[in-house]
Formats: C-alpha cells, structure tokens, sequence
C-alpha cells in the first residue's frame, strides 16, 4: 500500500443517489479501504449509515432553486468552512461548482454548450453565472487537475476551455459493482429479451427505443420490451398501440435487473457516461447505444454496437437482432472501484508533493 493520503472531497449530496454521488461514494469508501484518511464535505448526508472509516461534515441544505444559486451558496459556505478549518496537507477534491479544490472531477458535459444556440438563447443573467461558475472551476489558480470521467467530456472540455491542457488528466471511468449474471442460455430466433432502464427515461431515449422495438417486433415477433427505473405511469402512453410484448417494472433492484436480459437498449439523448452500460456488460448482457454515451468508449465488437441517434430505427433494429443471434458470445467487462481508487493515487500523490 501506498502512502496515506488526506483527501477532503466535496460533494452536495452525498450517497448512492445518482450517477455522480454515486462516483463519489464508491470511490472514497474504496480510498478508506486503501488506508487512506478522507473527509467529506456536503450539505447532506444521504448514507443509510455513514461509512466506516470516514469523517462526514454537513453544512445544511440550501434551496434547489435557482440551479446556479444553489451551486453559488454551498460554494460559499465550502469556502467558509475551509477558512475555519484549516488544513495545509489536506487535498481538496470537488465535484462541485467550488473555488477552493485542487483537483475537479466533471461529471457531465460542459455548461459551454451553450455558446452553441442562437445569442438571444444567451442573454440572461442565469447564463451567465453558470458560465462563470464553470469557467472558475476550471481554471481557477488553485486548479492542479481536471479529471473527466469520459474520453467524450474530456474532448468537449477542450474545445471550450483549451486553457486547461495542461492540468486535463486521462479520463477516469467509473467503477461497477458486482451484478448478478446472466445465465447462459439459447435464445429463440424470434423472441429475445431487451431491457431499459433509466430514472431520467426522457433523457436516456425511451421514445426512440419504443420506436426500435416497434421494428424490431417485425424481425423477432415474440420479443419482450422490460423497462424500468422509474414509475411506469409516467410513460404509459407511449406504449399506446404497440404489438410487442412489455412491462414496466418500476423501481427495480438494479443488480439483478440485468440477468434478466438479453440485450440492453440505451439511445441516450445526452448521456455523461452511463454507468447502466458497463453495469450491464459485468452482467454479461449485451448494448446497443449511442454514440453520445461517454460509455461508448468501453464498447468493442465483442460487448455490442454504438450507433449514431441520426441512424433510422430500423438500423437500431438489426443492430439489437445481430446481438440477440450472438448469444453463444461470453461478454466479460471488470471495472472494480478499487481499480478507480488507484488511478487517482498518482494525482494525488502529485498534488501533495506540489502543496506540501
């Protein structure tokens, strides 16, 4: 084992609650394991029961509403609790819209987008703070690392912020956590199970799989459709009409979601990263996604096909069928968060040679 490290890392929430807490709560509880001291800090702790071996500090909840002036007040309060407690060895790892980190983890894509839509689509002061929240996270002085979590975000942040060349890592892909896997069996020629599953189902492309599955029926007909992570009711209505069989699940539990496919289906609108991916790979099921996913990365032929959202549903369909016919191919995909843990170490060990 390394060194031990003291690393304070800050996130709003913190606890396996969405896709970034999730990141963070996995990959400090592996820091702890490595014997390493860490320290949170949040507005909430939303832990069942707060890990062993780590110290926990809440600064209260702040209003949701406005996004960018939540981000702004809990920045503030960051900077007023690191004042009162100071620390010169501590490292600070944010995952947030603060000011005082050394290193920043970005877990979506970049606010700067927006320089994209027309000017009038610009001018308003919500805009601009969020460009300059982003802006002061980035390239703050204090700003030793930026760590993407993609290949596809690490590309867009340098399109938008080239300045930050020279303290942008390698990506640092997030973890899996073991899943059930899918026992090996024959898939009939004309069934096949394909799976959904997605709380934000209108970002994660539900629409566009419903229209995939409609023309996938008429390649295998007695295909199942199981959709879940959220409540069923809100999308029932799109089912109106449709000739293949489905059930929405709800709120599942997703390690033993995945055993239950054959094949996940994830056109993602605008997907970070998407963990469902990788998770369902460990599983051993089979993807087909878009390109838009940060996770496309980690796709070979042998774990499925990455398509383009412009390509028509029918594409999507023969993709989702040429998976369904490849059932004799062993999918194996290890990502352990203690693997995460141990690639960020060397930066670590970097920026406490640098502060120290």
């Amino acid at each position: 084992m390394t060194d031990a490290l003291h690393v304070l890392h800050i996130c709003r929430r913190f606890g396996p609650v969405g896709g970034m807490e999730r990141y963070v709560w996995e990959l400090t509880q592996a820091l702890v394991m490595l014997g390493h001291r860490v320290e949170i800090l949040c507005e909430v702790n939303l832990c069942e029961s707060s890990p062993e071996g780590m110290v926990i500090h809440e600064l209260g909840e702040v209003h949701p509403k406005p996004r960018w002036l939540a981000h702004l007040r809990f920045s503030r309060r960051v900077h007023a609790w690191l004042i009162t407690n100071p620390n010169a060895k501590r490292i600070i790892h944010s995952h947030e819209r603060t000011e005082d980190h050394h290193i920043t983890t970005f877990h979506g894509p970049p606010y700067a987008a927006v320089w994209q839509l027309p000017f009038w689509k610009r001018i308003s002061l919500r805009v601009a703070m969020n460009l300059w929240l982003e802006k002061r996270e980035l390239c703050g002085l204090q700003v030793r690392q930026v760590i993407p979590n993609s290949s596809h975000i690490r590309q867009q942040l340098l399109h938008y912020y080239p300045e930050v060349a020279g303290v942008m890592s390698n990506p640092i892909a997030p973890g899996v956590s073991p899943c059930q896997a899918r026992p090996e069996r024959k898939i009939d020629e004309q069934a096949g199970v394909v799976g959904f599953i997605g709380k934000e189902w209108k970002r994660k492309g539900l629409e566009h799989a419903i229209v995939v599955m409609k023309k996938l029926v008429d390649i295998r007909p007695n295909v199942t459709f199981l959709v879940a992570g959220f409540d069923g009711a809100e999308a029932q209505h799109l089912f109106q009409g449709v000739t293949f069989s489905y059930q929405l699940l709800g709120q599942v539990i997703s390690d033993t979601f995945y055993a239950q496919l054959d094949v996940l289906l994830h056109p993602a609108l605008k997907e970070p990263y998407g963990m469902v991916i990788t998770e369902a790979l460990s599983a051993g099921v089979a993807v087909v996604v878009s390109d838009v996913c940060g996770a496309a990365d980690d796709i070979d032929a042998d774990f499925g096909k990455v398509l383009s959202l412009h390509d028509n549903a029918f594409v999507w369909a023969q993709a989702m069928d040429a998976q369904l016919k490849q059932d004799d191919v062993v999918i194996t995909y290890q990502r352990s968060w203690q693997d995460v843990a141990l690639e960020h170490t060397p930066i670590y060990q970097m920026i406490q040679q640098d502060i120290s």
